[in-house]
């Protein structure tokens, strides 16, 4: 065995993100997984029927196999042992600590996942906060009662006043009993850019108030961009897709902080 040393970070089923409020769904296995798993060794097909999506194969050193998955959204890698018997999950290194997986899940899950993501957020509902000639575009599924959303509305007001960026609010009600009429009131608003930038400014005393006379059609729309957020895999507000330096799209879920600030909004003005 060359270079494989050691395999590292056996990742759990249960999801945890810091700094978002989170959406868990558990789904069982369709009759069509279930057919595909006949097809599987052992050991993927008992992964699939805990849920992971098992994407496609590829190459792996040492004998192994490997295959790309997600659960719940996240990509992660599978390794089957040479006798067919085992698997292993995480992050694949060599003697030198270089990373086996990443590029891997980035070419079969990641990119193809995130580019999709990006066309259907775009011809999803969403409210414009910023100068609509913007060279930035973000990507934010944005819950009205959501603190860590409107945390990173504070924080990126530099970037969106100066009209170097961009955030297309993709309104989405799923954290109380209120967030969809709050969402649906935004949305139906004359001038729904205007009404999200005072519910966000008056957060911390409730933000909107639920009209009293939704439109039907607003509310079909929250509730069409809940159903594509649980379609996208997506279980956190923030979730956030941007550009990153090379040009490829990037997500981010839940509150950015550090360094991923500016790798999300850019430079500071």
């Amino acid at each position: 065995m060359t270079r494989l040393t050691r395999m590292l970070l056996a990742v759990p089923l249960a999801a945890v993100v810091a700094g978002a409020y989170v959406l868990l769904a558990w789904a069982g296995p369709s009759d069509a997984d279930n057919d595909r798993d006949a097809d599987r060794p052992a050991p993927i097909a008992a992964l699939a029927d805990r849920g992971l999506e098992i994407v496609d194969r590829f190459d792996a050193p040492g004998g192994l196999t490997g295959y790309a998955a997600t659960f719940q959204g996240r990509p992660m890698a599978i390794y089957l042992t040479p006798d067919g018997e085992h698997a292993l999950l995480g992050t694949l290194v060599d003697s030198d600590g270089t990373d086996l997986t990443a590029e891997p899940l980035e070419r079969i899950v990641s990119g193809p996942k995130n580019d999709d993501a990006w066309d259907q957020l775009a011809d999803s509902t969403w409210v414009r906060d910023g100068d609509e000639d913007a060279e930035r575009i973000i990507y934010e599924l944005t819950d009205p009662n959501c603190p860590y959303c409107n945390q990173f509305w504070q924080t990126a007001r530099p970037w969106v006043e100066a009209g170097d960026v961009q955030i297309r609010h993709v309104m989405v009600g799923i954290l109380k009993a209120d967030s969809v009429p709050k969402a649906a009131t935004i949305v139906a608003a004359d001038d729904p850019s205007a009404a999200l930038e005072r519910h966000e400014q008056n957060y911390a005393d409730g933000g909107i108030t639920a009209a009293d006379d939704i439109p039907e059609s607003a509310r079909d729309k929250v509730t069409a961009n809940n159903d594509l957020m649980s379609a996208l895999g997506y279980f956190a507000t923030p979730t956030i897709l941007y550009r990153d330096a090379n040009g490829e799209i990037a997500v981010k879920q839940g509150m950015p902080r550090g360094d991923e600030i500016e790798q999300i909004l850019g430079p500071k003005p």
